[in-house]
């Protein structure tokens, strides 16, 4: 069994999941900014986002199902934007948002049970 096949996608996904958190949400310490130039620094963020996700896709479907790879994408997001959240943004973290993500962990549980 080759291993690169199954993480190969998984790092392409969070570094597009690092991307797109950044062209969704990198804006919000940069509120004087006009919208206008917002939007367009987050399409040519977005656009790399896309440069990764889509491989990472392509690739990620030769050795999971679709839901199994949006799963993925989705605990890879929200593991990215919490990161984010707390050491970009300044956000705090608390405890009810580990419980959510506990209940998410256990809806990856049944996804991947065969």
């Amino acid at each position: 069994m080759n291993m690169f096949k199954y993480i190969n996608p998984i790092v392409l996904l969070i570094i597009s999941n690092v991307f797109m958190t950044f062209a969704w949400y990198g804006h919000l310490r940069h509120k004087n900014s006009a919208l206008w130039i917002v939007i367009l620094v987050s399409w040519g963020i977005a656009f790399l986002e896309y440069c990764f996700q889509v491989p990472a896709n392509r690739l990620g479907h030769d050795v999971y199902n679709v839901v199994q790879l949006k799963t993925i994408q989705e605990v890879i997001t929200l593991l990215v934007f919490s990161i984010f959240s707390v050491l970009y943004l300044k956000e705090q973290f608390k405890w009810n948002y580990l419980i959510g993500f506990i209940f998410i962990i256990l809806a990856v549980f049944f996804i991947f049970k065969k």
